[in-house]
């Protein structure tokens, strides 16, 4: 296995402060940051970029998403520690990680079947233990778990699901990047069952959120 070297520590550092020149405040965010060893989740191929403000490919199309990006949307979620958070595209489990380094108790979808497979088996043997990690369409979100007081969305989608913001408490928040091409992202707060109102945070670019289960 590979070890988390002091070199992986320091270059950890220079990564915290080009996300906080990039204007990421929290500090627990980026304590987290600096805690979770990313290169632990990247191909050996990549391991020499793993520090690096920049996304790498993990395998069946999808992506670790950049640090700041990473940052940034956990930003917007407005994390307490406690927090029960949903979030959709477990990916290499990086940004799961991060939340429960900020205390969240993470629930976790994922509709590639390797992807989940490989994640589900590697996260405890790094420390970290999700509540559940799924495997599902992430559009459905784990009704059978809901409510949540957080849901994070780590793929673009062409719209907002109503069955994630139904998932939601009143006063939760989503955060979910919207678009094709190039994606929007918004934060919605549902404010009570019938109503919620809708931020817009920039522009992002991801992988799409796919529906159903990679082998459906």
């Amino acid at each position: 296995m590979i070890l988390d070297s002091y070199r992986h520590k320091g270059l950890r550092k220079q990564l915290v402060e080009t996300i906080r020149k990039k204007g990421i405040e929290e500090k627990n965010i980026l304590k987290a940051i600096d805690t979770v060893p990313r290169h632990l989740f990247m191909d050996s191929s990549f391991l020499e970029f793993a520090y690096e403000d920049k996304p790498f490919p993990i395998g069946s199309g999808q992506t670790i998403s950049q640090p700041y990006t990473v940052a940034f949307q956990t930003e917007l979620l407005k994390i307490k520690k406690g927090d029960k958070v949903l979030e959709v595209g477990t990916g290499s489990g990086y940004q799961a990680c991060i939340l429960m380094e900020l205390g969240a108790r993470v629930y976790t979808i994922e509709r590639q079947k390797n992807l989940y497979l490989k994640t589900k088996s590697f996260l405890p043997s790094i420390g970290y233990k999700p509540k559940l990690i799924s495997y599902g369409d992430g559009y459905k979100g784990l009704p059978a778990y809901a409510p949540f007081d957080k849901i994070l969305v780590t793929a673009g989608a062409p719209h907002i699901p109503d069955t994630l913001i139904d998932q939601l408490i009143p006063g939760g928040i989503l955060v979910i990047p919207v678009g094709t091409d190039i994606q929007i992202m918004k934060r919605i707060i549902k404010i009570d069952e019938n109503n919620h109102k809708e931020e817009d945070h920039g522009t992002f670019r991801f992988v799409p959120l796919l529906t159903k289960k990679a082998d459906d």
